[in-house]
């Protein structure tokens, strides 16, 4: 057997285990099996999270760039579970993982699955769970930019009446969440617009909603376009950057003394020691203020209103240059 040959180092929950103590991927500080050890140890806490929803995760092979994988491998074990849904972005089904226990957790980790992404509904249902708002700081900022667009969030849905939990994106922002009662999608995605311009109307200088990137100044984007077939990183869930970060949940209290690289994958658990501060910030179920959802009726779907405006702006730069040549 060669050194590039897979080798079983042993046997978890079930699932055959294989190169353990290979890095996990440049810059992150960590092996395959750290993220095995991480993952078998939360999936109390994360599985909740992704259970009853299709999954997509991102792996990165030794070597390779990372990649977004919804269709399950073929050589996927039969005891994990799956489901087939129509992808209208690809004109074809999509046969999902299903997350449920947590030797399906494990085994996606000796896949190298990093990252998991999870949509806003659970199988079977129409409902969204939840509204969200994710805020995504400019390249300069530091975090205490997204703290603050944070706070206009709160406050904005606050004078509505709506109570919210809040985790790190295991990137550079932050994702909050309002658990839902059973909702119109569209009625959803109309109250997290609304959500969003109100949070900007009262610090124009701190948050934009602007979806264009020249558009938004050094600011913190509020980004409403969580909605429908969009995901999120599911709570826990590592990402692939320096150090690996971990998507985690913060009180609000707590969030103007932290930092997103504060969490990790070899940092994380022993934050939590027995707790599931997720579980125990989230808020009971709302419903959606009918004043919210008809101010975001009137406010144009972000990537579309930039979509256009993408192309507005191509024609005048091609008239310009035609009047330059003139």
């Amino acid at each position: 057997m060669t050194s590039d040959e897979i080798r079983s180092d042993e046997i978890r929950d079930g699932v055959s285990l294989t190169n353990l103590d290979q890095p996990l991927f440049d810059g992150a500080e960590a092996t395959k099996r750290t993220l095995v050890d991480y993952l078998a140890a939360v999936a109390g806490r994360m599985l909740p999270g992704l259970s009853e929803r299709p999954l997509s995760v991102v792996r990165v092979r030794p070597g390779q760039p990372p990649f977004m994988q919804k269709n399950t491998p073929k050589y996927t074990p039969g005891w994990v579970r799956t489901t087939r849904l129509w992808a209208d972005s690809s004109k074809r089904e999509i046969n999902y993982v299903v997350c449920d226990d947590r030797p399906t957790l494990v085994w996606l980790g000796n896949q190298r699955a990093v990252e998991y992404h999870v949509p806003l509904f659970r199988l079977g249902e129409n409902a969204q769970t939840h509204l969200v708002l994710d805020l995504d700081p400019p390249p300069e900022a530091g975090f205490d930019a997204v703290v603050a667009a944070a706070a206009l969030v709160r406050r904005a849905l606050a004078d509505d009446g709506l109570t919210a939990a809040v985790k790190t994106s295991g990137s550079k922002g932050v994702h909050i969440l309002v658990p839902l009662l059973p909702a119109d999608p569209d009625d959803v995605a109309a109250a997290t617009r609304a959500v969003a311009a109100r949070a900007e109307r009262l610090d124009p200088a701190i948050a934009t909603t602007a979806y264009i990137k020249d558009d938004r100044h050094g600011k913190v984007f509020l980004d409403s376009t969580r909605a429908y077939g969009a995901t999120i990183a599911a709570p826990y869930s590592p990402r692939i950057r320096p150090g690996v970060p971990v998507s985690f949940p913060v009180s609000w209290d707590e969030l103007d003394r932290v930092t997103p690289a504060d969490f990790t994958l070899r940092t994380a658990l022993d934050l939590l020691g027995e707790r599931d501060p997720w579980a125990e910030s989230m808020p009971a179920a709302q419903a959606l203020p009918a004043d919210l959802v008809a101010e975001g009726r009137t406010i144009p779907v972000a990537r579309v209103q930039a979509m256009h405006e993408g192309k507005r702006r191509a024609k005048a730069r091609e008239a310009a240059e035609k009047a330059g040549d003139a």
